[in-house]
């Protein structure tokens, strides 16, 4: 999973893992593809370090050996909290966080700091504001969360959060007020 690409600090978004889970490695190699910043919490070291990855910060670590310059941060909150401001504080414009599951009030407090992508075994999350606008081919699936209050074009509602695209096409969302998330199930 190593890369031959070479890219100016924080041009590419950083990449924390929360928990790895059984995360897809093929989509792990894309999201490490342009050596993003690499941030790991403590309880994932052991099996990234497995992986032959290169870890640039351990979010907190214990006491526990680590690779060469790799630098450790400790906070009092949990680590993504750590991690997150760790990444805010040192003008990262953007993150890709891998965890087992999205907890929309975990991540809301984020998404006004710094872009943040959310992915799970089962899907990607990230947040768009009102007009925001995608091409999808007809049946692609959105959950909208964070906002009932809203428009959209080429979406049919199947259940409470999830809409599905009717025809190939632009979609488009229109609402008031703050960011909300969306996912797209990952195939």
């Amino acid at each position: 999973m190593s890369s031959h690409h070479i890219v100016k600090e924080k041009q590419e978004p950083a990449l924390y893992i929360d928990e790895l889970g059984n995360f897809n490695e093929e989509l792990l190699g894309q999201l490490l593809e342009w050596s993003p910043t690499l941030l790991v919490n403590a309880e994932n070291y052991d099996k990234i370090f497995s992986l032959g990855l290169k870890v640039d910060v351990l979010v907190n670590g214990n006491n526990q050996e680590t690779q060469e310059d790799t630098k450790v941060i400790q906070g009092p909150v949990d680590a993504l909290m750590v991690a997150i401001n760790y990444l805010y504080e040192e003008k990262y414009p953007a993150v890709n966080v891998i965890t087992n599951k999205f907890d929309l009030e975990r991540f809301a407090g984020f998404s006004d700091k710094i872009n943040l992508v959310v992915f799970t075994s089962k899907a990607k999350y990230y947040t768009i504001k009102s007009g925001f606008s995608v091409w999808k081919p007809a049946g692609s699936e959105f959950n909208i969360m964070g906002n009932s209050y809203l428009e959209v074009t080429n979406l049919m509602q199947d259940d409470d959060e999830i809409y599905r695209v009717v025809n190939d096409g632009f979609v488009e969302f229109t609402f008031a007020g703050q960011p909300i998330f969306i996912a797209e199930p990952l195939l």
